[in-house]
C-alpha cells in the first residue's frame, strides 16, 4: 500500500510511520536509551521512583539474606518493558556487593554458552538474563541444577563412553526478566524464589522521574512541563525520559532552553504524540477499526492487512497502551472502539467517556 493509498485509509496525518522509523513511544530500547541510561539510572533503592511494594520486599529479603550470610533468592522480574527489570538488577547487585553479569536468553543458543557463563562467576555475583523466556529447551535444563544445587551437570562423549562430569559453581543469584511470562516453563518459573510483576507507572510518578533526569542532565524545567511529559509517557519511565529529551531538544532551539508546559506541548506535538501519549501508529489502528470496520468487532488480521503491519507488532507494541487507558477492547469477536476512542480523535460516538490515565 502506497503511503497515499495508506492516508486516505486511515485518516490523514494519522497514518502510521515509515516501518523503518522507530517510534518514538516505543518501550524498546535505542542506543540512545542506553547510552543514557547509564547516567539517568539511580544507584541507591532510595533514589528509585515507583514500584513501591516491589522495592520494599526486595530491602527485606536482601537484608535477610545478609544477615544469614547467604545469598539472595534468585529473582524474577516480569511485565512490559522500559519499567525497570534492568535498573532493579542493577540496585539489587549494588545492595548485595556482587557484581552484574548481565546476557539474555537469545545470545545463549547452546549450553556451552551457559556453561562458560556460570563458570566464570564469583561468589555473590548476580547474573541477569534479559528475555529469559526465550531460552531454549536445552539450555534452560542445564539451568535447572545450577540454580538449585549450584553445579552443572555437563555430559561428555556419546553411547557407551558417555560420561558425566559434575562441575561445582559458587553461589549465586540469577536475575530473569521478562515481558512474557505466560512462555516460561513450569519447572524454570518454580526455581524463583522470589517473583515480582512491575506495573505501569503513575504520571506522578512519572514526573519524578522526569525531574529527577532534568536535574542529572541539568535542563530547566517547570514542574507543570514536567508533568505534560509524565502524562504521555504511556506509564513507561524509559519513554519519559526519551520524551524528556526530545523536548529539551526543541526547548534549546526554539524556546531558550527552558521546558515549560506549553513548550512541552509543542514539541511533542511535533514529534506526532498527543495529549493520551499516542503516537501516528496508535491513532491509525483506532481509526482502522472505527472508520473500515465501523468500530468493530474486527479480525487483528484484518487490522494488520490494512495498515500492512505485523499482527505481533499490533499485539506486544500497539494495542497494551490502548487497552490500559480503554480505547480498545478485545473480544472473543475481534476488536472494539470504545466511546472514549472515538471522543479522543473527533470521531462519531454516541457516548463519550474520559479515558483514564491509569
Amino acid at each position: 500500500m502506497s503511503d497515499s493509498v495508506r492516508k486516505r485509509v486511515v485518516g490523514g496525518d494519522n497514518a502510521p510511520p515509515a516501518d523503518d522509523a522507530p517510534r518514538i513511544v516505543g518501550a524498546d530500547a535505542s542506543l540512545e536509551d542506553e547510552v543514557y541510561g547509564a547516567t539517568l539510572r539511580p544507584r541507591r533503592f532510595d533514589d528509585y521512583v515507583g514500584q513501591t511494594q516491589v522495592v520494599e520486599n526486595l530491602r527485606i529479603a536482601i537484608d535477610a539474606a545478609a544477615r544469614r550470610g547467604e545469598p539472595l533468592e534468585h529473582v524474577l522480574f516480569s511485565g512490559p518493558p522500559g519499567l525497570g527489570k534492568t535498573t532493579l538488577a542493577n540496585l539489587i547487585a549494588r545492595a548485595t556487593g556482587g557484581t552484574l553479569r548481565p546476557t539474555s536468553g537469545p545470545t545463549m543458543e547452546k549450553p556451552k554458552d551457559l556453561v562458560g557463563i556460570l563458570t566464570a562467576l564469583e561468589p555473590g555475583d548476580v547474573l541477569f538474563i534479559d528475555e529469559i523466556h526465550r531460552l531454549g529447551s536445552v539450555v534452560e535444563e542445564y539451568l535447572y541444577p545450577a540454580m538449585e544445587d549450584f553445579q552443572i551437570d555437563f555430559v561428555v562423549d556419546r553411547g557407551a563412553y558417555a560420561k558425566t562430569l559434575r562441575l561445582p559453581l559458587k553461589r549465586f543469584t540469577l536475575i530473569g526478566a521478562t515481558t512474557r511470562a505466560g512462555m516460561l516453563s513450569a519447572p524454570l518459573r518454580d526455581r524463583f524464589g522470589i517473583v515480582h510483576h512491575l506495573a505501569y507507572y503513575e504520571p506522578p510518578e512519572l514526573q519524578q522521574i522526569v525531574e529527577r533526569s532534568a536535574r542529572v542532565l541539568e535542563i530547566a524545567i517547570e514542574d507543570a512541563g514536567a508533568r505534560t511529559i509524565a502524562e504521555r509517557s504511556r506509564g513507561t519511565p524509559r519513554i519519559a525520559n526519551r520524551l524528556l529529551r526530545r523536548v529539551r531538544d526543541f526547548a534549546e532551539v526554539r524556546a531558550g532552553g527552558v521546558i515549560t508546559a506549553e513548550v512541552a506541548d509543542e514539541a511533542l506535538r511535533r514529534e506526532g504524540v498527543d495529549a493520551l501519549g499516542l503516537d501516528r501508529l496508535d491513532r491509525a489502528y483506532i481509526e482502522t477499526i472505527a472508520r473500515q470496520y465501523g468500530g468493530g468487532p474486527v479480525g487483528i488480521n484484518a487490522i494488520a492487512a490494512t495498515l500492512t503491519e505485523d499482527v505481533e507488532t499490533l499485539e506486544d507494541v500497539v494495542e497494551p497502551y490502548l487497552l490500559k487507558i480503554g480505547l480498545v477492547q478485545r473480544t472473543a469477536s475481534g476488536r472494539k472502539t470504545t466511546p472514549a476512542a472515538h471522543a479522543h480523535l473527533g470521531l462519531p460516538s454516541s457516548s463519550a467517556p474520559q479515558p483514564r490515565l491509569f
